[in-house]
């Protein structure tokens, strides 16, 4: 057995030789220069921290920021709406002075020089300007239906939710914040019922058939419905394929959850103009209030249909 001074005195070696290794370590981590990675990586987990921190401020941002986030987000939309319209007006004009081109040279080709100045000839190229001129005029001019349109939101037409399809579901289409998606974004089918078409700006439901139903601004005698889509020329794909091509318009009696009348069955054609107009081919027994699109195929698109802009044109039911 130790006695207690020897104890003491091991105690006392213990500690100071564990100094001393310490001491030693001290300095050799202090001279001793690490690789830069963990730095790097400490730097990165940084950043994202930062993010997060940011995230988590902007969802505890107060409502009156909220607010005018929500109005400046509103600008830029408009604003980039706007640049959309100039951009299209500019394409139709350079297709128009290509035209104007093309028809001058292949004039100049097919009349003699002498007689360019012949009164006869004049009075050709004055007609053809004058052409141009009324066909500038019609693309610029506003909506060329001249009818009401019923189902116009502004006009107080509206979407009811529980009658229509489900949206088409978009991955790639997500609100992101400091680069992080948190949100997905889907065009609500309202957007049918507004004046706004331009590429991108319809409501999208999966596959090639779906339905909604609309309240409209009045009851009327519903006479024509028209159905309006982009054309391929302006479309960033290069295709119409999602299109609706055959479709079927409803009158709903009894404030929209009565019995169903069918008024008349289309084709909606592609090919041709992108405003098209169709009368009714079944007439309504009684002013109505609500009708139902049902769309039965479209141009091919294998996972949605996109609808721009549908029309409802009829006679007021205090003018019957």
């Amino acid at each position: 057995m130790l006695t207690l001074s020897w104890k003491i005195i091991l105690c006392t070696v213990f500690t100071s030789t564990f100094l001393l290794v310490g001491l030693q370590n001290h300095h050799w981590f202090k001279e001793t220069e690490f690789p830069q990675k963990p730095r790097q990586l400490y730097t990165v987990i940084a950043e994202y921290v930062s993010r997060l921190y940011n995230y988590q401020a902007r969802l505890r941002m107060p409502k009156e920021q909220l607010e005018l986030l929500k109005k400046e987000s509103q600008t830029l939309e408009n604003n980039f709406r706007e640049i959309l319209i100039l951009i299209e007006q500019i394409d139709v004009l350079k297709a128009l002075l290509r035209d104007l081109k093309d028809g001058i040279h292949n004039h100049s080709w097919s009349v003699p020089r002498e007689a360019v100045q012949d009164k006869a000839t004049t009075e050709v190229l004055d007609e053809e300007m004058s052409n141009l001129v009324h066909y500038v005029l019609k693309k610029f001019r506003g909506d060329q239906i001249q009818m009401a349109d019923y189902a116009l939101k502004s006009a107080g037409a509206s979407v009811i939710e529980a009658g229509t399809s489900e949206s088409y579901k978009n991955n790639k289409a997500k609100l992101y914040w400091h680069g992080i998606g948190f949100l997905n974004y889907e065009t609500p089918p309202d957007m049918i019922l507004q004046p706004d078409v331009h590429p991108g700006k319809c409501w999208a439901f999966p596959g090639s058939q779906g339905h909604i139903l609309i309240k409209l601004a009045r009851k009327i005698i519903p006479t024509a419905v028209t159905m309006e889509h982009i054309s391929e020329k302006v479309s960033p794909s290069g295709n119409t394929s999602s299109a609706p091509k055959e479709f079927s318009v409803y009158g709903v009696l009894k404030k929209c959850e009565g019995e169903e009348m069918l008024l008349g069955q289309f084709t909606y054609n592609k090919t041709e103009t992108t405003i098209q107009t169709f009368e009714l081919q079944n007439a309504a027994s009684e002013s109505l209030l609500c009708v139902r699109l049902q769309i039965l195929s479209n141009w091919g698109h294998p996972k949605y249909t996109c609808l721009y802009r549908f029309r409802v044109h009829g006679i007021p039911s205090d003018h019957t």
